[in-house]
């Protein structure tokens, strides 16, 4: 599986470990100082996009002698860095797309990034799009039927209503299942929960769920 990887600019203690993909093929992205993120793990971004008015002039320079491909944007754009990071990211044609460095800084920018991966996730059917920090993974669930392994990375799994209510939800091999459920906007009732079987069942008929995978550490 082909991974994208996109490192924004947020703080570096929100950034993935990025050993957990030593075994994968990964392209990596900085969207602005997300490139010095990448530069800081001992990463060489494949390509760096933005306007880089979060970075300094020497970090700028370290970028430039590093990274073979570089995208400077006009500071006044309708995209931000991290939009224009993963439209470059789309062009290898990759399985997944990870955001990183997006929430832990700005919630403008979280929010940003949750729009855009949802966005994204329908118009691109046949990619999987995420968000991820040190402890928590989201992703964006269509109608349809939906499976996951069990993670011990991630122990619990919640799940939220994000475009409207989802319909008859139902939820098999968790330690809370639910059969035809409604699931509304606004409701915390599917928070928490945790894998029981090696591998989940999720389905629903309609709407637009918020998946969120996180750990306590």
């Amino acid at each position: 599986m082909k991974i994208a990887i996109i490192c924004a600019g947020g703080p570096e203690s929100d950034v993935l470990d990025f050993n957990a993909f030593a075994e994968e093929d990964v392209l990596y992205v900085g969207a602005d100082r997300g490139a010095v993120h990448l530069l800081n793990r001992g990463v060489i971004p494949d390509a760096a996009i933005g306007d880089f008015d979060s970075v300094t002039e020497t970090e700028y320079k370290q970028i430039m002698e590093s990274v073979s491909y570089m995208e400077k944007a006009d500071s006044e754009k309708d995209e931000t860095d991290t939009e224009l990071a993963v439209l470059h990211a789309l062009s290898y044609k990759p399985d997944c797309v990870i955001l990183t460095g997006v929430t832990g800084g700005r919630l403008d920018h979280a929010e940003a990034a949750l729009h855009l991966i949802y966005r994204l996730q329908e118009e691109n059917k046949h990619i999987k799009f995420l968000i991820g920090n040190q402890t928590n993974e989201m992703s964006i669930l269509r109608a349809g039927v939906h499976r996951v392994t069990r993670n011990e990375r991630f122990p619990y799994i919640s799940f939220f209503s994000f475009i409207g209510p989802v319909k008859k939800l139902t939820l098999t091999g968790f330690k809370y299942e639910t059969v035809d459920a409604m699931l509304e906007m606004g409701s915390t009732r599917f928070t928490s929960n945790e894998t029981a079987s090696e591998v989940c069942t999720i389905s629903f008929r309609e709407g637009i769920c918020l998946m969120v995978r996180s750990s306590d550490s």
